[in-house]
């Protein structure tokens, strides 16, 4: 069914210069994992009781996830750094008297959506110009089959989009489902509504995702099973109906945030710098082992389990980085950070070969054709496929952009980060359009980067 759009507020862009300076040096912290950051306040918001969580990632997205749930019915306070939640129950959420808004947040509407299809409530979320753009087909597909009803705006090629309507079921149905796509969110939304279903609810994931989910759900008591079959598959079945404790979380530093600065550090001459207390979960630190592999200067210093979660400190230096063919099996524990493995591949000796990217096109942007061609304004050597970038590195060289040629970067908070990285090594600098975007994810990223130099943008 078909829908209209709600109008959109357009905040005034941000443009910025960044420009090569002095190295990289010292110690930093880098903002809470989003991801854990978003399900702790969801698994916070069910359980019975108060949890306190410190470390939350206190950008526009995971604020937005707060947001919404205070308007479903949990307390959500903040004193300090401490934030507490008291939760509703499983089935205790109430329905919102007003729609949604949530902003430029992916991971909230699809994680929410989840959360909802299983309730007695019916939930309109809507989003800024680049959210109401993306597709929430993949979402709508399995929660549709365990009973919820969706109503979506339809996009010109045919997607479901917000503004979005859900109406949950409850009992829903329990669920056995097959993920076509590798995708943590669909994941996680499914095993969300298996919450509140009598019966086993289970997800199989051909190909392993981010597993923050289901280590937080069997943190919080959740009668949860991992297993694998004999074909490598990985089947994660969740009990519902089982009651939820409340948590003491501390959030690690998010290594998609610390990838940025890990990798200024590896391509500025000279630089040498620690990124503290950042989560190094497998299922997410693909992209240290792909800097690894080419030939990056990069250890895990005061290893650690904080929370069921691996977290260390990442020691970087400089170093002359070598292309590699990136494959395919490691793309899932790094599909956000290609953007800015697509700089460290500029600026590499040699060719890196990228494939299996296409869920990069409707991310918050396509960030496959965004990369492209911003990276060729600034003197690149790529050829842009269907899934993926080829690029022949430049060795540590690339001229630059003027102002008459910023970078754009489509709302799109990544694009933004990855080319203020890319800033620092060319030979003129360069411009983005708006750099307002990172503060959904990273608030004061310019910042630390000139703090990084010891001078200011």
């Amino acid at each position: 069914m078909t829908s209209k759009p709600t109008d959109q507020t357009i905040a005034e862009p941000k443009p910025d210069s960044f420009k090569p300076g002095t190295a990289l040096t010292g110690a930093i912290s880098v903002p809470g994992d989003k991801s854990i950051s978003h399900r702790a306040l969801i698994l916070s918001a069910l359980a019975i009781g108060e949890s306190e969580i410190t470390g939350l990632l206190e950008g526009e997205d995971v604020l937005a996830t707060a947001k919404a749930l205070r308007a479903m019915g949990a307390q959500i306070d903040k004193s300090g750094d401490k934030w507490t939640v008291f939760g509703v129950g499983i089935g205790g959420l109430m329905e919102p008297e007003t729609v949604i808004d949530l902003g430029n947040s992916g991971t909230s509407v699809r994680l929410l959506m989840g959360l909802v299809a299983a309730h007695d409530i019916s939930v309109t979320f809507t989003g800024d110009a680049s959210l109401s753009k993306r597709p929430m087909g993949r979402v709508i597909e399995p929660l549709s089959a365990m009973g919820a009803d969706f109503t979506a705006r339809i996009s010109v090629d045919d997607k479901a989009c917000l503004p979005l309507t859900v109406r949950g079921l409850c009992p829903a149905i329990p669920l056995e489902y097959r993920l076509p796509v590798a995708s943590a969110q669909v994941k996680s939304a499914i095993l969300l509504a298996g919450l509140n279903i009598p019966g086993v609810t289970r997800v199989i994931e051909p190909v392993p995702t981010r597993d923050h989910s289901e280590t937080m759900l069997k943190g919080f008591g959740a009668n949860v099973t991992v297993e694998t079959d004999a074909n490598d598959n990985r089947i994660i079945s969740l009990v519902g109906e089982t009651e939820l404790s409340p948590q003491k979380i501390k959030v690690p530093g998010d290594p998609s945030s610390a990838a940025f600065p890990v990798v200024a550090a590896l391509l500025v001459p000279g630089s040498d710098i620690v990124v503290e207390n950042v989560g190094i979960n497998p299922t997410r630190a693909g992209l240290f082992t792909i800097l690894q592999q080419m030939g990056g200067d990069i250890r895990f210093e005061n290893e650690q389990i904080v929370g069921g979660e691996p977290v260390a400190d990442i020691h970087v230096k400089h170093s002359k980085l070598k292309g590699i063919a990136v494959p395919a099996d490691i793309v899932p524990s790094m599909i956000d950070e290609f953007p800015i493995l697509f700089i460290a591949a500029a600026m590499a000796e040699g060719t890196t070969i990228t494939s299996g990217l296409s869920e990069l096109r409707v991310k918050e942007s396509d960030r496959l054709s965004r990369m492209a061609e911003g990276l060729n304004l600034l003197g690149a050597d790529l050829i842009e496929k269907e899934d993926g970038l080829t690029i022949n590195g430049r060795a540590g060289f690339l001229p630059g952009g003027t102002k008459a040629s910023a970078i754009k970067t489509a709302l799109d908070h990544r694009i933004a980060m990855s080319f203020a990285v890319a800033g620092l090594v060319t030979e003129t600098g360069l411009t983005i359009d708006d750099m307002s975007p990172t503060e959904t994810s990273f608030p004061g990223f310019a910042s630390m980067l000139a703090a990084l130099q010891g001078s200011a943008q």
